[in-house]
């Protein structure tokens, strides 16, 4: 028996077994010729293995390759896999097909050296990722040399087998992108306490000039210009502190269709003539326990990108409806659980979101806007607010076509509660004669806060960390009041807290910081003795601040 060439008359060579004839007995016996092809080579690996069989029915997607590409042998396990992504001239992949057609064009080359370097290396490479053309689609791809009992060394085939990993991949990405979220917002969050700490002095400061000044003179109106920009850029904070899910919430339980209701004369406002606002209200909607104001945020967010998406007019449609899964739902890189939400829409018919943006549009200061057209926080304020409600977004675009932002807020099961408004009485007087602590490391806003205490008649003792402080305490310095900043160094506002009310059990305390409430809250307790004050604050803020928790409001 030998490997032989065949080469027929305007055919393709192929190679062959020649059994030549032998003498039996003193009679001759037929020679044999039998064409060798992948299933042949295959089963000559293992006489006792049924491989043709096994190849066919296998449950991994496996396809048989020659070294130009030709596929040789499929299965149809292969074909399940790629039978709706990879196409050759538009139909299925199947033998006589060239297996580098299947693939991603940019992955074309890397693949077909791998391929090679497993016919150099007798199949003994690494598994490696593939990818398939026009797909999202991630496989893992393992390659063996289909080696055989006869010595069959050149032209050998490749056999390949695939993992299907999208779920792996998808979920790497997930975590990816949620450590990534997570990185910025605690970035995001500290860039806010630093800046609530600046304006606190630039607006408490311009508050301390403007009681020098009366409203007919020229530089009463300049410091108003700058207390209006500072805060503006108090607004920003709070967007900031809301993608990273560190603002103070308000909730309460609200009907969507209500609220919506109330919103949609300024939202005709804000989108202009030219495009039309329609409102769809869903029947019997579940009730949302979320905080009002910050709902109303996300709604106008998404209507002024709508609107700005809609340069020669168009439509925008808010729709709401009941929403309940009954399995777990991917929104993007998010999983939503089984359970009822009300879900609020908001579709245009803009010129629609490419792909590459998708990926970025909730990432904080990322704008497709002119540079000054937009600060890159809307999208961002939008995924913070929902998220820190407990809720999730979805969205789908098509270029040229619109884009459908999709909220879902959980349901609330608790008690109905009656929200009485609260009518904010104006101020009286807010001056005082009593003794206040007040320990804040940031100098200006320690400078401010006891000027504008002073000027209302406290007598205010300075203290620039908790370490200081709590020397004052120890010496004996009696005071009413204890105001604190939350974060400093060496020793923090709850500790510092804890110390004096070891001396002082009911003494009351305010703290202020630039970081919310929730953020130390959990340590202290609900203790009624213990009040906050976010920044920025003004000067009003402050005393009326200071007031009520000596009257004990």
């Amino acid at each position: 028996m030998s490997v032989v060439t065949v080469k027929p008359n305007k055919k393709q060579s192929f190679k062959a077994l020649w059994f030549p004839p032998q003498m039996d007995n003193g009679r001759l016996s037929a020679a044999l010729l039998c064409k060798l092809d992948a299933v042949t080579k295959l089963e000559s690996d293992d006489k006792n293995l049924p491989a043709q069989s096994s190849f066919l029915y296998a449950p991994i997607p496996s396809v048989i390759i020659e070294e130009t590409g030709l596929i040789s042998a499929i299965n149809p396990a292969f074909t399940t896999l790629i039978k709706d992504i990879a196409r050759v001239d538009g139909n299925a992949p199947n033998v006589g097909d060239n297996f580098y057609d299947l693939l991603e064009p940019s992955h074309k080359d890397e693949i077909t050296q791998k391929l090679n370097q497993a016919r150099a290396a007798d199949g003994d490479i690494e598994p490696f990722d593939i990818q398939f053309n026009g797909d999202k689609m991630h496989s893992t791809a393992y390659v063996r040399v289909i080696r055989n009992s006869i010595g069959l060394t050149d032209d050998s085939p490749l056999i390949i087998q695939f993992i299907d990993t999208s779920e792996q991949k998808r979920l790497e990405q997930q975590f990816i992108q949620s450590q990534k979220m997570q990185a910025v917002g605690q970035l995001a969050g500290g860039i806010a306490h630093d800046f609530n700490n600046l304006l606190t002095a630039m607006i408490g400061f311009c508050d301390l000039l403007l009681q020098r000044y009366m409203p007919n003179d020229p530089s009463y109106t300049d410091i108003i210009q700058i207390k209006q920009n500072a805060n503006r850029a108090a607004n920003l904070v709070r967007q900031l502190l809301a993608f990273s899910r560190q603002q103070n919430l308000q909730p309460k339980v609200l009907n969507i269709t209500d609220t919506l209701a109330e919103l949609s004369a300024l939202l005709r406002r804000l989108i202009g003539a030219r495009i039309d606002l329609q409102m769809v209200h869903g029947r019997d909607l579940w009730p949302v326990m979320v905080d009002a104001s910050q709902l109303e945020q996300v709604i106008i967010n998404l209507a002024v990108n709508a609107r700005d998406a809609m340069t020669d007019g168009g439509n925008l449609i808010i729709r709401t409806s009941q929403h309940y899964t009954k399995t777990s739902e991917q929104l993007g890189h998010d999983s939503m659980p089984i359970g009822d939400y009300v879900l609020i829409e908001v579709l245009d018919t803009g010129h629609g979101i490419d792909p590459e943006t998708m990926e970025h549009i909730f990432e904080p200061f990322f704008s497709t806007k002119e540079v000054g057209a937009g600060t890159g926080l809307g999208l961002s304020t939008v995924y913070g607010i929902v998220k820190q409600t407990g809720g999730f977004v979805g969205v789908e675009s098509k270029l040229g076509q619109g884009t459908s932002f999709k909220i879902y807020l959980p349901r609330y099961s608790g008690e109905e509660v009656i929200h009485v408004p609260v009518i904010e009485a104006p101020a009286g007087d807010l001056t005082g004669n009593e003794t206040i602590l007040l320990v804040e490391d940031e100098d200006a806003v320690r400078l401010f806060s006891a000027r504008a205490l002073r000027d209302k008649g406290y007598k205010v003792i300075e203290a620039e960390n908790g370490d200081k402080a709590l020397e004052i305490v120890e010496q004996g310095k009696s005071f009413d009041l204890l105001v604190t900043d939350v974060v400093m160094p060496h020793m923090d506002g709850p500790t510092l807290c804890k110390k004096i009310r070891d001396i002082h059990p009911t003494m009351k305390t305010i703290f202020i910081s630039g970081y919310t409430e929730d953020t130390f809250r959990k340590n202290l307790g609900h203790n009624a003795d213990i009040h906050f004050l976010q920044k920025p604050f003004t000067l009003k803020d402050l005393a009326q601040k200071v007031k009520d928790v000596l009257r004990g409001k």
